[in-house]
């Protein structure tokens, strides 16, 4: 349910290039880089979305999904559960696509908001290893 198939893929090819990463910072020990860096290889935009507002990757950071001053196709979660379903809502604000949560992030109730919103929502996946099996 929380990420089928044809959520996935869809998300991966056809709801645009430009993905939001939430949680991204120049830290080289968090997944959040090294899963950007996956995207990047695979023709995404990784815009860094951090509090520091750093860039990462080659890429000016912001720190909330509000400041990016254009629009954003996919936003990718990578913050502590708790916080997740907030993301989610923003993303809706922001008219994002679609909304990611990473690998055992799940918010049954974000899932809900999101999907009413009309986005396309996966959870507890991890698009790094989502991405090459699309070959």
């Amino acid at each position: 349910m929380y990420g089928d198939e044809a959520a996935v893929r869809k998300i991966l090819t056809e709801l645009g290039d430009t993905w939001a990463v939430v949680g991204l910072s120049s830290n080289r020990q968090r997944a959040a880089y090294g899963v950007a860096e996956v995207l990047q290889r695979f023709g995404k935009r990784v815009v860094p979305v951090h509090p520091k507002a750093e860039t990462v990757h080659g890429e000016q950071g912001y720190a909330s999904l509000a400041d990016i001053p254009f629009d954003v196709d996919v936003v990718d979660v990578f913050v502590n559960g708790d916080l997740a379903g907030a993301v989610a809502d923003e993303a809706v604000a922001k008219g994002a696509g679609a909304v990611w949560f990473q690998l055992g992030v799940i918010d049954e109730a974000a899932y809900e908001r999101t999907h009413s919103a009309g986005l396309e929502m996966v959870m507890d996946r991890c698009p790094a290893i989502e991405i090459p099996r699309l070959g």
